[in-house]
């Protein structure tokens, strides 16, 4: 338990972890698609999450830089377990 709390854990992870609906996503879709979160933070949670080896980060020798995220195997491995707490969450916001 500590150590999958010690990955996912915080306000961000679980939120940006659950937007991976394509197999690559972009810094600008993730915040389209999170607005709340401010630019530092999410770059912070996307780092941690590439050291944890959770996600993968391609950057790209472009004008203007081209960076893209996707999960690693590891980080795949994760994504019933954060079903499994959206739906519980949903189940809780429905009164059951």
């Amino acid at each position: 338990m500590r150590t999958t709390l010690g990955v996912i854990s915080g306000k961000w992870k679980p939120l940006i972890l659950m937007q991976f609906d394509t197999d690559v996503m972009r810094f600008s879709k993730f915040q389209k698609l999170i607005p709340e979160i401010n630019k530092q933070m999410l770059t912070k949670n996307l780092r941690e999450l590439e050291k944890d080896g959770i996600i993968n980060r391609k950057v790209y020798a472009v004008v203007p830089p081209k960076v893209e995220y996707s999960l690693t195997k590891k980080g795949k491995t994760l994504v019933p377990v954060l079903e499994i707490m959206a739906t519980w969450g949903q189940e809780q916001m429905n009164g059951k």
